[in-house]
């Protein structure tokens, strides 16, 4: 018998949501709460784009890379540790959690900046293209 396990982030719903409002007070309320939703998206974009800039593919390729190699230090670092076979002490392991940590928020950023650019929170612009399985600058 085999299993899959899946796991996935969701933030709580705890949004009052009331029922039984009349067709009224429901457009209004759907009314303030756009409005609401606008001005979290209008800070979001002026404050993202103040701090991080625009993004590119350049800047894309740099965090994927980052991860990757963050990623691979982690694991050649098990490695390394379990090719003698001695059971890895208190001190390796610490090492290799701090690893894993790095990898993970290095992904999780990775992930950050694809949501915001597709929510509009952040522009982005292709000034490369691939060749050759490369990502080159455009002529």
């Amino acid at each position: 018998m085999s299993s899959t396990v899946t796991s996935s982030f969701r933030r709580p719903h705890d949004h009052f949501e009331p029922q039984d409002t009349d067709p009224q007070t429901q457009r209004r309320l759907r009314g303030q709460l756009e409005q609401i939703d606008y001005t979290a998206f209008a800070s979001n974009t002026a404050v993202i784009a103040q701090v991080v800039g625009k993004s590119d593919s350049g800047k894309f390729q740099r965090m994927a890379v980052a991860a990757a190699m963050a990623r691979a230090r982690w694991v050649a670092e098990a490695v390394a540790m379990t090719e003698g076979g001695a059971a890895i002490t208190a001190e390796q392991t610490a090492r290799l959690a701090t690893l894993r940590a790095a990898y993970e928020e290095l992904a999780e950023v990775y992930e950050a900046m694809r949501r915001m650019v597709e929510r509009g929170y952040l522009t982005y612009s292709n000034p490369m293209v691939t060749e050759g399985g490369n990502l080159v600058p455009r002529e």
